[in-house]
C-alpha cells in the first residue's frame, strides 16, 4: 500500500537543488541521458520556444544544473573541435591535481616535441623548466599547444599515453561521439566531438573543478617575457560570461564554448564551425541571451533535504527522512514553474531494517494538471532493526490500528 501526499511547489530561489532532469517526452528540452534517469508516465509539454537564428552548422544551448538542452542544431554530429579539445586536456590535468599526481609548483621540463608544437604557444625553450601552474594558465588562457604537450608528457609519459587517458575519461563521462587523437586539437583524421558532448564536458569541468575553472575567466596571461590575451571575446563583451574556450582550425572553422551565470542560473553555449570570429562571438551571445530571456531553472529538491518523514515500524527510530537522492533541477519556459505540482507517495507501512538509498516511494511532478515526470524517493539514512521492547510496542500499535 502507498500513501499519497499532494502539494503545490512554492519555490523560492536557493531553497532546493539537480542532476536529475525533465521527462524524455519534452524532447525540445531534455537530452536522452536525462530521459533514461526518469520513470515517467504521460506527456505534459510547455509551449515550444522557437530557437534563435544561429549561423553555424552545429550548436547547442544547455542548462548547466538540469542538463536540459534548450535549443540545438546538429547536436550529435561529429565535427573537428579544434582547441576546444583542450577542455578535456584541462579536465584530465585537473584530476591529476586533485589526486596529488601533479602539483602547481612542480617544475615541468620542456621537451623537443613540446617545443616543436605549432599554432598558439608560450614559445617555451627546449631543456628549460616551467612551473605547472604557469603551463596550465598558458594552456587555458592562451590555448598554448606547447604547454599542453609538456603537461601531457609530465603526467602520462607521452602525449600518446595522455590521449588514451582523455578517451577513457570521455567514455566514463558518456561522451559517446567523441574521439581524441591528440592533446592540442590540431586537425587529424578521426579526431572529433559534438556540440552535445562538449557541453556535457564543460558542465562536468565546472561542476567538479570550480577552483580551477576560474582560470578560464582570465583575460590575459604573462610569463614574464610577453603578455598575451584570451581569445574569448565574450569575456569583455558580457560580464556574466566566466569561460570557457575558443578554437579555430582549417577543418573546424571558428568554434566556441561559453558559459555565463546570471541570477543563480548557469547556461552553456557551444558553437561549432562558424565562418569567422565575429559570427562565433555573435552566435554565442545570441544563444546565451535567448536562454536567460526565455527560460528559468529552479532547484526543486535538494539531495540532502528530506521531502518526507514517514513513520517506520520495528526500527531503532520512529521516523525516516526520505529525499530525491540527488539534487533535482528543472528548466522550463519562464512562467511555467507556477503550473507545477508535486505529489509525494510513500508506502503505507514501512518496516525496518532500511538501507541508505533504498527506494521507499516516488516524487511525481504534474505540469498544468498533466503528468510530467516521476522520481524515486529514497532513504536519507540507514535504519536498523529495533530492540525487543521497540518491536513489541510497534506490534501492539499496529494491531490496535
Amino acid at each position: 500500500m502507498f500513501t499519497e501526499h499532494s502539494r503545490e511547489l512554492r519555490l523560492t530561489p536557493g531553497v532546493l537543488a539537480v542532476d536529475f532532469i525533465l521527462l524524455g517526452v519534452l524532447k525540445k528540452f531534455v537530452g536522452p541521458l536525462c530521459a533514461a534517469l526518469l520513470c515517467s508516465r504521460a506527456a505534459a509539454a510547455p509551449p515550444e520556444v522557437p530557437p534563435p537564428d544561429i549561423a553555424a552548422p552545429a550548436w547547442v544551448l544547455m542548462d548547466h544544473d538540469s542538463g536540459q538542452v534548450l535549443a540545438e542544431r546538429n547536436v550529435d554530429k561529429p565535427l573537428p573541435p579544434a582547441s576546444l579539445t583542450k577542455l578535456m586536456t584541462a579536465y584530465v590535468l585537473f584530476g591529476k591535481l586533485k589526486s596529488g599526481n601533479l602539483k602547481l609548483d612542480d617544475r615541468i621540463d620542456i621537451s623537443q616535441h613540446a617545443w616543436n608544437a605549432k599554432g598558439a604557444r608560450l614559445f617555451l625553450r627546449p631543456g628549460s623548466s616551467v612551473r605547472a601552474e604557469d603551463l596550465l594558465k598558458g594552456l587555458i588562457v592562451l590555448s598554448a599547444n606547447d604547454a599542453a604537450i609538456a603537461l601531457a608528457e609530465r603526467v602520462a609519459g607521452s602525449e600518446i599515453n595522455f590521449v588514451a587517458e582523455m578517451n577513457a575519461v570521455a567514455h566514463r563521462l558518456g561522451l559517446d561521439h567523441t574521439v581524441f587523437m591528440n592533446a592540442t586539437g590540431h586537425d587529424e583524421k578521426g579526431h572529433g566531438s559534438t556540440a552535445r558532448d562538449l557541453a556535457r564536458l564543460a558542465a562536468a569541468l565546472i561542476r567538479e573543478f570550480p577552483e580551477y575553472y576560474r582560470w578560464f575567466s582570465l583575460k590575459e596571461f604573462s610569463d614574464g617575457r610577453i603578455t598575451q590575451y584570451n581569445h574569448n571575446a565574450l569575456l569583455w563583451r558580457d560580464l556574466t560570461v566566466d569561460g570557457v574556450k575558443t578554437g579555430q582550425s582549417r577543418s573546424a572553422g571558428f568554434c566556441l564554448i561559453a558559459s555565463a551565470h546570471r541570477d543563480g542560473m548557469r547556461l552553456i553555449a557551444v558553437v561549432l564551425g562558424a565562418q569567422d570570429e565575429n559570427t562565433r562571438v555573435e552566435s554565442g551571445q545570441r544563444l546565451l541571451e535567448h536562454g536567460f530571456r526565455r527560460f528559468e531553472t529552479r532547484l526543486l529538491y535538494a539531495a540532502d533535504i528530506p521531502a518526507a518523514h514517514p513513520r517506520i515500524w520495528m526500527g531503532d527510530q520512529s521516523t525516516i527522512p526520505l529525499s530525491a537522492g540527488r539534487n533535482l533541477y528543472l528548466t522550463l519556459p519562464r512562467g511555467w514553474h507556477e503550473k507545477l505540482h508535486a505529489r509525494v507517495t510513500v508506502r503505507e507501512s514501512l518496516n525496518a531494517p532500511v538501507q541508505l538509498g533504498q527506494a521507499m516511494g516516488t516524487i511525481a511532478l504534474d505540469l498544468d494538471r498533466q503528468p510530467l515526470a516521476e522520481y524515486p524517493l529514497v532513504a536519507l539514512k540507514q535504519v536498523g532493526e529495533g530492540n525487543l521492547f521497540q518491536r513489541t510496542i510497534d506490534k501492539i500499535q499496529l494491531w490496535l490500528q
